[in-house]
């Protein structure tokens, strides 16, 4: 079985809402700028030049001063080097992916974001060559759940990060990391490529005091001579630009009503993320809070902070790192610092940014294209072998694991487990007795229903016993299905969300890279599977 690919739609893994924006469906189309396409990219490149703050010039050189600041204790390649000065030009634009400080970069996900977004800007060089364009990952310092990002699993086992936090994780220290340096060398054994991971894992964690200095390392390590540009955004230079934005968050709360009415619209999905009245942190080193307006006053939530409408204003002006966007307004942030034309995210990650166009409009700052990140699945030659052994198609093995069995026994079974056809013909006499009830004697109607529907039951039961004994007849070949499909499909959820890439790095070294950047096309809107 070679590399292949299934729809995301037809994955079973994705939310409606996501299936009906992949489908363009017209209810949602108020909800974003543009979908995407190579066409639409030239379409958003000139709103986006025409949009980006009027003070461009300016910020461009900030965000370029604060990038050289942020990379100057590390090696950073020629072409990451080109692309963080080509930020100061009018020409040039980002494309962008976020994600969590996760440990060990987390899952296999992660790799995909970023693949996707650099594959991404080569694609978009390719088809306007004038023009620029940066992959951007954004690290999402400012989050604060640590217990989200304190783990990895590692050959089915957790490693874990045992640590006290309450601020903002990417100003975390390190301390302890060295102890979880012991049991990951230990899981991975000897050999090159596991000498490989254990020196990065040393010098990314051990080696930086804190988390965010860390997962830059790491980050610039695998994908540096790629050309990624990573951004911590909690810097003060940066924030000062998002001051007329705070400031009108915490006078006016925009983002509270232009977000609830989104929701409105979206009644009939699950909503991913609920606003507060001020979607705004107040942060220092040690926590990350929300800020409450009441009784005229503004509060910073679990500490004795209290500021006067006058004192917070202050704050903002004088102090602008310590406020922090939430869910909310983090993408608006990121809009406004970045020339950006496109955000990479997974499911969960569009399904927020659709509540947030209107506030964008609100806001004057253009709403980026939103973009699926590329999903895979990634599979042994030995695996493929055993799928092709056991007559599996990689559909199949997408299928929720009970369907499968199902399907399966009935292609082994000798004679048909489908009983429709005789629930069809007892319906059909069933209808014939109920024309001479109705001719005769109505009350016989419903004796004549009932009696259907105890037929029709006992068939199901039938139905279901005779499948029962099927299974148990063909038992172990069912069982080296479902052993390969929990192979590819740990615990039946996504590979990618749970497998972290050290243990496919493990086997395969720097191939794993070289397929992903080979076979992932971010445009093409479907799930891959990766024979490695």
């Amino acid at each position: 079985m070679p590399t292949d690919c299934i729809s995301y739609q037809n994955s079973g893994y994705f939310t409606s809402l996501i299936n009906d924006y992949l489908n363009q469906k017209p209810d949602l189309q108020s909800l974003y700028n543009r979908f995407p396409s190579p066409e639409n990219f030239k379409k958003q490149l000139v709103e986006k030049a025409e949009n980006f703050n009027l003070d461009a010039d300016s910020n461009r050189k900030t965000l370029v001063a604060v990038l050289e600041k942020q990379y100057s204790n590390l090696n950073v390649s020629d072409l990451t080097n080109v692309n963080i000065k080509s930020l100061s030009s009018s020409k040039t634009f980002t494309i962008t992916t976020g994600h969590q400080l996760n440990l060990f970069t987390g899952p296999l996900y992660f790799l995909y974001k970023i693949v996707s977004t650099i594959n991404l800007t080569e694609e978009l060089k390719r088809k306007y060559p004038e023009y620029n364009f940066v992959p951007i990952y954004w690290m999402a310092t400012e989050d604060h759940d640590f217990e989200e990002i304190n783990y990895f699993n590692l050959h089915g086992k957790k490693v874990r990060w045992n640590a006290e936090n309450g601020g903002p994780v990417g100003r975390l220290s390190t301390k302890g990391l060295d102890e979880v340096f012991e049991v990951f060398a230990l899981e991975l054994g000897i050999g090159k490529n596991a000498d490989y991971l254990k020196n990065l894992f040393q010098k990314a964690y051990v080696g930086h005091s804190n988390l965010a200095e860390g997962t830059r390392f790491l980050a610039n390590e695998i994908f540096g001579k790629s050309g990624l540009v990573i951004i911590d955004a909690d810097e003060s230079e940066l924030k000062k630009q998002f001051v007329p934005f705070a400031k009108e968050e915490l006078l006016k709360q925009t983002s509270h009503q232009k977000v609830l009415e989104t929701s409105e619209h979206l009644k009939n999905y699950n909503i991913q993320v609920n606003p507060r009245e001020i979607n705004l942190f107040y942060i220092e080193d040690s926590f990350r809070e929300r800020i409450i307006f009441q009784d005229g006053f503004y509060y910073v939530n679990n500490t004795k902070l209290k500021f006067s409408e006058t004192e917070i204003l202050d704050s903002l002006e004088n102090n602008p790192e310590k406020f922090s966007p939430n869910v909310i307004m983090r993408p608006l942030y990121q809009e406004v610092i970045l020339p950006n034309l496109c955000y990479i995210g997974g499911g969960g990650e569009l399904a927020y940014w659709l509540e947030l166009k209107s506030y964008f409009e609100a806001s004057n700052v253009t709403f980026p294209i939103l973009l699926l990140r590329n999903s895979v699945l990634l599979a042994t030659e030995k695996q493929a072998k055993k799928a092709d052994k056991l007559e599996l198609s990689w559909a199949n093995l997408f299928s929720k694991q009970e369907a499968l069995m199902n399907e399966k026994v009935k292609t082994f079974s000798e004679f048909s487990i489908d009983f429709t056809s005789q629930k069809d013909f007892l319906r059909k006499q069933f209808d014939d007795l109920n024309v001479m009830a109705t001719a005769t004697d109505k009350s016989f109607i419903g004796a004549v229903k009932a009696q259907e529907l105890k037929q029709i039951k006992g068939l199901e039961n039938l139905e279901k016993r005779l499948l029962k004994a099927e299974k148990k007849k063909h038992e172990s070949q069912l069982e080296r299905i479902a052993d390969l499909q929990n192979e590819l499909f740990p615990n039946q959820n996504l590979q990618e969300r749970v497998v972290n890439f050290s243990e496919f790095y493990l086997e395969n070294g720097s191939v794993l890279m070289d397929k992903l950047f080979e076979n992932l096309k971010p445009l093409e809107h479907e799930f891959l599977v990766i024979v490695l």
